[in-house]
């Protein structure tokens, strides 16, 4: 038996059974009412990964893709053999496929910080991930449900051609865009990626590369507030397409794969102490799938760190929201009143400049169980952090090094001997 048995909204508590296909959003998400998210609910078992170094087969005792495979008659064997076939695919397109991405101790970024030898600074380096960031791991278990529908006629339309199949979509301008676009090449799956007008040309012409339609995204007059990319990608989705997106009210299975990454940093390595975890974790968040994927993950593991959640000054509706919802133990309760639209986001790490955090709850969560608070960081350190890791030898981008960002905003509040991690994540381009 698999650890996954559901999903459950975190604002009303609707429940979505395990074997039900396509679980994207949560059922009382209708018309305008995007105010709920789906969480994954697991039984009270411990973490029992096999030593395969492909993160989709060791946990697939973890992942609500596979109990949802189980629940419908796919054997182990029969779900390790996708991974392996859509791994291969992926591999061919971008020439990364899914494996374990480095995680060792900096010894330049902890002596540079003033850390003793017994704690220090440990980097997660995503850059090495499949489309050089971890958007890939999350929308990865959406895929793999994807094609587990149609391989079990479960899909509205399995049996008609590969032609007849609905396209994805996504908002985004880099890294989620370029890891969706990638798999779906892989696919060999339509997408179409919304883009806002300032969209990096870099992006954009690996866009074009990977055979994606683009389409973009000005504001118009009759708008909803909000990010017009964002509006346009639902637009979409309510005609049909399939919501290929990394914010969990969205599509609930993109917080199922990312939690791989932090099942990965729940013990760090090369230290004296086996099973040695973490104290505190930096992670950038943009719009928060991430952070609340880490959060999951290390409650499963039986680990509870510090979680800071980082963001610039540019653009940080989390920090505001945590801010207005004060010691409120149900805060969901005031979605719209809490979680709002941050008015002209601005910062070289444009990465993270979602106007809202899509995936507060699961943050909030994660850092309330262990202690946590968000951590604004000023664009001087936005670029600090990035000369700094950018010294490490690791290609990372502005965004990708945001939450070495927050670190340096509280290294005088960490003891010089605490274990502390942080994220890169997002190459350079």
């Amino acid at each position: 038996m698999l650890n996954v048995v559901g999903f459950r909204c975190g604002v009303c508590a609707a429940t979505v059974d395990v074997a039900a296909p396509l679980p994207w959003r949560c059922p009382n998400a209708v018309g305008g009412d995007r105010h709920h998210v789906l969480q994954i609910v697991r039984r009270m078992a411990p973490l029992r990964p096999t030593d395969d170094r492909n993160p989709f087969v060791s946990y697939d005792g973890e992942l609500a893709w596979a109990a949802f495979a189980e629940a419908n008659g796919m054997t182990a064997d029969a779900r390790t053999a996708l991974v392996r076939e859509l791994d291969d695919a992926v591999r061919e397109v971008d020439g990364t496929g899914f494996g374990v991405t480095p995680f060792a101790r900096s010894a330049a970024l902890s002596d540079a910080l003033a850390f003793t030898p017994d704690g220090g600074v440990w980097v997660k380096d995503e850059t090495r991930n499949v489309a050089g960031s971890h958007k890939a791991r999350h929308l990865f278990t959406a895929l793999l449900h994807l094609r587990t529908a149609e391989l079990l006629g479960l899909a509205p339309w399995s049996g008609s051609s590969s032609s007849g199949r609905p396209p994805l979509a996504i908002a985004s301008c880099g890294n989620a865009a370029l890891a969706a676009a990638t798999l779906a090449r892989a696919a060999a799956w339509p997408i179409e990626v919304f883009v806002p007008d300032w969209a990096d040309p870099a992006v954009i012409a690996r866009l074009t590369e990977l055979d994606a339609l683009i389409t973009t995204c000005e504001r118009r007059a009759d708008d909803l507030p909000g990010d017009p990319t964002v509006l346009r990608f639902r637009e979409a989705v309510d005609a049909g397409a399939v919501p290929f997106s990394v914010q969990g009210p969205e599509n609930a299975l993109c917080l199922d794969g990312g939690r791989t990454i932090g099942w990965e940093m729940s013990e760090i390595p090369d230290t004296d102490v086996q099973g040695c975890a973490p104290d505190r974790v930096f992670v950038q968040v943009g719009g928060g799938a991430f952070a609340a994927c880490v959060g999951a993950a290390f409650r499963a593991a039986g680990v509870h760190p510090i979680l800071h959640a980082v963001q610039t000054e540019g653009c940080a509706p989390l920090a505001l929201a945590w801010e207005r919802a004060g010691a409120d133990g149900h805060p969901e309760r005031r979605w719209a009143e809490i979680m709002t639209p941050w008015p002209g986001p601005h910062s070289i790490a444009d990465g993270i400049l979602d106007d809202e955090t899509y995936d507060w709850i699961g943050v909030f969560e994660a850092m309330r169980d262990c202690g946590g608070t968000p951590v604004v960081a000023s664009e001087d350190l936005i670029v600090r952090a990035h000369e700094l890791a950018s010294s490490t030898g690791i290609d990372v981008s502005p965004t990708g090094s945001a939450g070495l960002a927050g670190l340096l905003a509280i290294r005088d509040q960490i003891d010089d001997g605490e274990r502390v991690v942080v994220v890169f994540s997002g190459i350079a381009r």
